[in-house]
């Protein structure tokens, strides 16, 4: 495992875990719509396929990459609902980063709550280039990294634009 291990994590509304393959049953029903996956790709993975995927991101990659996998449930603190996911890919050159939060879950805060977690967390464990892939459609998702403090860059991975925090 490349950087840092993950840990729980807390804010004023909500607390990150550290993902496992449990809570594939809970999260099933927060990533079933599909208009979730339209700037995801894909489409809602049923139960057995989303187990399948915590437990390959609960591994980790091979022991040989030179990369680690960080990945977080965000629930609610007032009733312990899971509400998305937060996510890190830590490699030497550079942090990718990403938040999915449920459809009936957007526009109160919880991702850029979540993700602001996740980036001074990962600034804590010396983590400085940050980067995010969004999709030019999705404003949303913009809205969030622009809150981060992340500016669109001229990179593109597939048909995302990749948004970084300037350097410290």
């Amino acid at each position: 495992m490349f950087g840092p291990l993950a840990e729980p994590l807390r804010t004023q509304r909500l607390v990150l875990e550290p993902l496992t393959v449990h809570h594939a049953d809970e999260m099933a029903e927060v990533l079933d719509d599909p208009r979730l996956h339209t700037h995801l790709g894909g489409e809602p993975l049923s139960l057995p396929e989303l187990r399948a995927r915590y437990a390959r991101l609960a591994e980790g990659p091979a022991p040989f990459h030179q990369e680690g996998w960080l990945n977080w449930i965000v629930r609610r603190t007032r009733d312990g609902r899971p509400v998305g996911t937060v996510q890190a890919t830590v490699t030497p050159a550079e942090t990718w980063i990403a938040w999915v939060v449920g459809m009936p879950y957007q526009g109160f805060g919880f991702a850029t709550e979540a993700a602001q977690a996740l980036v001074d967390w990962l600034h804590a464990h010396n983590v400085r280039t940050i980067v995010a892939a969004v999709h030019p459609a999705n404003a949303p998702s913009e809205s969030v990294a622009r809150k981060l403090g992340m500016r669109p860059t001229e990179r593109t991975s597939g048909d995302e634009t990749v948004w970084q925090l300037p350097f410290e």
